[in-house]
């Protein structure tokens, strides 16, 4: 063993007389401790949220969607075939895309009406999973009272609460672009039965979308053999950039593709700007333990310079004096960074049993369900994440004992023992 490092870990066992610094010690691998377990936890609540998000988003819309420029799409069945050659398309399905007004009985709200082909759409989105009450399948015309043929529609949870609509219930949809009369433009009002509820577990999706079959809404809005657009499901998630060029290249100036991060860019960027902004201020933690390594040093260095001193007598170099010292630091900001993980992964992986447990001591609901729209806590650990994080924790340390070190090294002996 280099005497650097025996000496280094001879001076970690503070004396009776020192057992201040011994304090200072223990409360600085504390601080690091502390700091690398919350940048664990927290970068892992907030990579769970991120992940849970993009889940329900990629659940509810298409990963691409294409459309025409200027108007609908009439020959969709031939572009849908185009768009099948493309590497790393799975699936497409047609849409059909409009505002309407839903009225049920003194319950008047706006929502945004999607017609989908169901089949091809199970291949496209999540959206037959999300199906809480009903079918999907039912959207279809049935027979209703009075041997009328009712279509189906498929309506979010929140809708469903504010209009309060069941399943088998009758809803209008009306559509402010009518049918032109003497009188000026009439909405266009048509009865649909409500075939199924759905539950994204966004609030935003829930309270304002609604799902009709393809082909009544065709024949609703007058639309004929022609669509909104397509929609894409590809095999990578995050390579939906490069595909999106290819397509808009292949398709022509017609045409117009566009992908899921472009739909939903400004709250990815939000999540995304906030969980570098969460590390930077965490990270702050670990820099005031960085400051008690330091002062731990300085105090170490006060009390050993007959030891400096008479080590330097028999030879030592300045650099193996500031290695003694560097290596007495940074052992604390180890040992601080690897009970940090220890503890933070501990936190991290145990999250949800953890808040339970707090609320049920405490009695309060930190996490409503109702409130956030989740089923669970989200908590993801990114082994990346904890490396950054320990190797940025270590880092600090290591910065922390240069110059304490630093100083220790260009003690003179003969300064060092005058008073002694």
């Amino acid at each position: 063993m280099p005497f650097e490092i025996f000496i280094g870990l001879r001076y970690l066992k503070a004396k009776r007389k020192s057992t201040f610094i011994s304090i200072i010690t223990f409360i600085s691998t504390a601080g690091v401790t502390l700091g690398v377990m919350a940048l664990i936890v927290v970068l892992a609540v907030m990579t769970g949220f991120e992940e849970d998000l993009k889940e329900k988003i990629l659940g509810t819309n298409a990963h691409i969607v294409v459309v025409r420029n200027g108007g609908p799409m009439d020959d969709y069945h031939q572009v849908m075939e185009k768009l099948a050659r493309f590497k790393g398309v799975i699936a497409a399905t047609p849409f059909i895309y409009n505002q309407v007004m839903l009225s049920s009985g003194k319950n008047v709200s706006g929502v945004v009406l999607r017609g989908i082909d169901v089949r091809s759409d199970r291949l496209v989105t999540n959206l037959s999973h999300s199906v809480v009450e009903g079918n999907i399948d039912d959207l279809e015309p049935t027979m209703g009272k009075g041997s009328v043929a009712l279509p189906g529609l498929l309506i979010g949870k929140e809708l469903a609460k504010h209009l309060n609509l069941f399943v088998g219930d009758k809803v209008n949809v009306i559509s402010p672009m009518g049918n032109i009369t003497p009188l000026g433009m009439m909405p266009k009002m048509k009865p649909f039965r409500v075939a199924g509820i759905f539950n994204t577990g966004m609030f935003e999706y829930d309270s304002t979308l609604a799902y009709i079959s393809l082909d009544q809404a065709q024949a609703f809005f007058d639309l004929g053999d022609t669509v909104t657009g397509i929609q894409l499901k590809v095999t990578d998630v995050y390579q939906t950039g490069k595909l999106v060029r290819e397509i808009n290249r292949g398709l022509g100036v017609d045409y117009y593709a566009r992908d899921w991060m472009q739909m939903n860019r400004n709250i990815l960027f939000a999540l995304k700007t906030e969980k570098v902004v969460m590390f930077v201020i965490l990270t702050l933690i670990v820099l005031v333990a960085a400051f008690g390594i330091a002062s731990t040093l300085f105090m170490v260095v006060m009390e050993k310079t007959r030891d400096i001193a008479i080590l330097k007598s028999m030879g030592a170099t300045g650099s193996s004096i500031m290695k003694i010292f560097v290596l007495e630091g940074l052992i604390i900001g180890i040992i601080g960074t690897i009970l940090g993980v220890v503890s933070g992964l501990l936190v991290a992986l145990n999250l949800e049993p953890i808040i339970s447990v707090v609320q049920k001591v405490t009695g309060q609901d930190f996490f409503s369900k109702d409130v956030y729209y989740l089923d669970r806590f989200p908590s993801l650990v990114i082994p990346s994440d904890v490396v950054l994080i320990s190797v940025t924790a270590i880092l600090i340390s290591f910065i922390a004992t240069l110059y304490p070190a630093w100083q220790a090294s260009r003690m003179l002996p003969a300064e060092a023992l005058r008073y002694e």
